[in-house]
């Protein structure tokens, strides 16, 4: 599948400062089949380590983390020379070896010649616990994340309207109406399917999309054993509480993540590391309530946020929507939508490298979304259809006066009182 993770990685190979690579991210969604793509694509040869499997060559990392000593191992275990510049050297699972870790600092300093890029499912969990020492500015990290849509545009070879719809986003001019309503068939395929890549392959493979359930549950099922497998027991069960509580939390006209949902008398002291793991896992993304002033970061409220998963397709799974009524063009009044279509919004922003904000009045009104793009501060609405009336936006608009306003939603493009309107297909493009 085309990702566009790769430019990432061929501009990481080219920079005159290279440093070794780090891909972090949820478990699945593909880090280790586009590194070794990337290297029968981009080199001569691949060295391909798991820690988590080949336990006899982690052992003998463990013994010596000097770089030379680690390449020339390296050469004798595979019986393959490493070449610098032309060999990619893959550790993945780095987080199974805390020594394989720290090494890359190494590799940094005394052979920086040597293309070396790690990967880990869990890393984000491994790099918090106190014994594991972090390379820190030795190395570069990119975040991975499941498909985006335009990404399943192009999977479900639908490539060709990856340019109709940015070309519209950036004239504001309406699309056909025929195109228009054939994006959001997709759109609502994409809902329900979402951005795994095994999902999204067997998809394809069986053209049904009932047959991405038993595939979505699996995938749901190994966090969850992650969870047990990495944390102890009473931790582990506050992670799985906290995970199985979010379509509910989501679920409530105040989406503000409460512990209290979780279980009576919840705290942030007793389900917060909770919180934090899958965080770090990239299995959740959150979304801190801010105060709209530049820099946003420096104005977030640390104590109010929404979590979201990462992938929507295992939150349609996860929360056990009728997937009938969302692939239809108009769906029952029963459906809560709402949360779901955010869910979407929330992932293809913190794709597109925004850090998630929404905005809340003192009760009186919600947005959904705020993010800053260079020096502006712009206000993002979720709608679930056409109707474009919102007291919310409305309030921030006359209190806050930004440059202009983003109304997401079914409803063509267009531009009025200064409000764009964005199809739902087409939040890749903000």
């Amino acid at each position: 599948m085309k990702r566009e993770i790769i430019n990432d990685l061929i501009k990481w190979k080219n920079s005159k400062n290279r440093k070794p690579l780090i891909i972090h991210g949820a478990r699945q969604v593909g880090k280790t089949y586009i590194i070794k793509e990337f290297g029968k694509k981009f080199y001569e040869n691949t060295i391909y380590v798991n820690f988590e499997t080949n336990k006899e060559l982690s052992n003998q990392i463990d013994e010596s983390i000097d770089a030379k000593y680690i390449i020339n191992k390296l050469e004798l275990f595979y019986g393959e020379k490493i070449t610098p510049e032309k060999t990619l050297i893959i550790f993945d699972e780095i987080q199974a070896n805390e020594r394989a870790l720290t090494s890359l600092k190494y590799f940094f300093e005394d052979a920086p010649e040597y293309h070396i890029i790690a990967a880990g499912s869990l890393l984000g969990i491994a790099i918090n616990r106190k014994n594991y020492s972090f390379p820190v500015g030795k190395v570069q990290l990119i975040n991975m994340y499941p498909l985006s849509f335009k990404e399943f545009l192009c999977a479900i070879g639908r490539e060709d309207l990856i340019s109709v719809i940015q070309n519209h986003y950036e004239s504001n001019e309406k699309m056909d109406n025929n195109i228009h309503e054939l994006c959001l068939r997709l759109y609502r395929t994409y809902l329900i399917v979402g951005g795994m890549p095994e999902v999204v392959k067997t998809y394809l493979e069986e053209q049904k999309i009932i047959a991405t359930i038993d595939i979505q549950a699996m995938i749901l099922d190994s966090y969850v054993r992650d969870m047990t497998k990495y944390a102890d027991n009473s931790e582990s069960n506050k992670i799985i509480s906290a995970f199985d509580s979010i379509p509910m939390q989501l679920a409530k006209d105040n989406q503000k993540f409460q512990y209290k949902v979780i279980s009576k008398g919840g705290t942030s002291s007793i389900f917060g590391p909770a919180i934090m793991w899958l965080k770090n896992s990239g299995i959740v993304n959150q979304v801190y309530k801010v105060k709209p002033e530049m820099p946003l970061e420096m104005h977030k409220e640390l104590s109010a946020f929404k979590l979201y998963m990462s992938d929507v397709g295992l939150f349609v799974n996860k929360a056990k929507y009728p997937l009938y009524q969302i692939d239809l063009s108009s769906q029952p009044t029963m459906i809560s939508m709402g949360p779901l279509t955010e869910n979407y919004v929330a992932n293809e922003l913190k794709i597109n490298g925004y850090e998630l904000y929404y905005w809340e009045s003192e009760g009186k009104a919600e947005l959904d979304f705020v993010i800053q793009k260079e020096t502006e501060i712009i206000p993002i609405e979720v709608k679930t259809s056409t109707h474009i009336k919102s007291r919310s936006l409305d309030m921030y608009i006359k209190t806050y006066n930004p440059k202009y306003a983003i109304r997401i939603l079914e409803k063509n493009f267009g531009f009025e009182n200064n409000i764009r309107s964005v199809p739902l297909y087409a939040v890749f493009c903000i």
